[in-house]
């Protein structure tokens, strides 16, 4: 697929900032589960925290194709990075973006473009993850506002974060119906982080509980009208899974680059190994499956910046693309043997990465339902 112009250069901004900058350090964060905010305040210095949101509110201005390419080359060198990127961008940014209001977007989006303040997607729970019309979290109508009450599980960045978008329910009688967006700033009292979760992938990206505890918020942090919020946050997910998808994308190149250079340099039975067949053999079938992964993924995006419909589209590409990231993770540990197996090494952290891009934004189950469904239909 031949991209525009624009779409490239900020690859090729993405792809230059993330080797230099981002890939030294990733296997430290892995170690440390530090939290990257520097590395993401570079990010937002490079409009790359707001790349899809119009110039008229600070950011880049590009299309879903330009988010979807750079989120895969910041993948390509830390995964943990690209994930928050990718939510920074697809469910706090453009969430406000399409259903804010003026002031919400002056009040929110400078600092989140700049990627001075994080944003993180709260909608999980614990008895709430793939069904998220099933929350608990309650916000009830006190004083011209609301108090809400609840907990969110597993929320990428949400150790970090300084401003959730978060689903509550306004009226749990009437389902997803009853569900309602609100704009949390984490600094609000009663609003707390609960355990940071140790993972075994991603590990610096901030995966946590937030905890709220009579949080009051005004009529001014209701994103869209009450009652809208599921209908807000299904459209942002399809979305946001091209996110997903290129992450996938991301973490399998960087095992397949790492794979061809130990393969090209190691030598058994007097020749490098990539010239004994099975092991050239084995890139070449890695080579094809990112490939195919990333022009399913690219395709999504064309046809949402297009404006068409993509949301099967959306979900081929996130189920391929995740499933894919393992399989080629596990051949290019296999390609270093023993060697992939030690940290020493990064093969061991893309395949630990990888696994969770099957579970997050919508299970591999989901993605099949979504598109049986959207193929019944006709």
């Amino acid at each position: 697929m031949v991209l525009d112009e624009n779409a490239e250069l900020i690859r090729e901004t993405a792809s230059r900032f993330a080797q230099a900058e981002l890939a030294p350090g990733a296997a430290r964060r892995d170690r440390t589960s530090e939290a990257p905010l520097k590395e993401l305040r570079k990010l937002g210095e490079l409009g790359l925290m707001a790349v899809a949101v119009p110039p008229e509110w600070g950011g880049t201005g590009a299309s879903y194709s330009a988010l979807t390419m750079a989120v895969e080359e910041i993948s390509r060198a830390d995964a943990s990075i690209g994930v928050v990127m990718s939510t920074h961008n697809s469910l706090a940014c453009m969430p406000i973006v399409q259903h804010g209001t003026d002031e919400q977007k002056r009040r929110f989006l400078p600092s989140l473009v700049s990627g001075e303040t994080i944003g993180a997607i709260a909608i999980t729970e614990s008895q709430a993850g793939s069904n998220a019309a099933d929350i608990r979290t309650r916000a009830q109508r006190a004083n011209g506002g609301y108090v809400l009450n609840g907990a969110k599980q597993f929320i990428t960045g949400g150790s970090f974060a300084g401003l959730a978008v978060l689903l509550a329910s306004t009226d749990p009688e009437a389902g997803p119906r009853g569900i309602t967006c609100f704009l949390v700033p984490t600094d609000t009292p009663g609003f707390s982080v609960g355990k940071q979760e140790e993972k075994l992938g991603i590990r610096a990206s901030g995966t946590a509980q937030l905890m709220l505890e009579n949080v009051r918020l005004d009529d001014g942090h209701v994103l869209g009208k009450p009652g809208e919020g599921y209908k807000i946050i299904l459209g942002a997910l399809a979305r946001s899974r091209l996110g997903i998808a290129a992450q996938a994308v991301g973490i399998a190149q960087a095992s397949l680059d790492a794979s061809l250079a130990y393969a090209k340099e190691r030598t058994s039975f007097g020749q490098p190994i990539i010239e004994h067949q099975a092991v050239a053999f084995r890139l070449a079938s890695m080579a094809t499956e990112i490939e195919a992964a990333r022009q399913l993924t690219y395709h999504a995006a064309a046809l949402l910046d297009a404006g068409k419909p993509f949301q099967k589209e959306s979900s081929m590409a996130k189920l391929y693309a995740s499933e894919m990231a393992e399989r080629v993770c596990s051949h290019g540990l296999q390609v270093l043997g023993g060697y992939g197996y030690l940290n020493d090494y990064p093969l061991e952290r893309l395949y630990r990465d990888a696994r969770i891009t099957q579970i997050y934004e919508g299970t591999s189950d989901i993605q099949r339902m979504v598109i049986s469904r959207m193929l019944a239909a006709g």
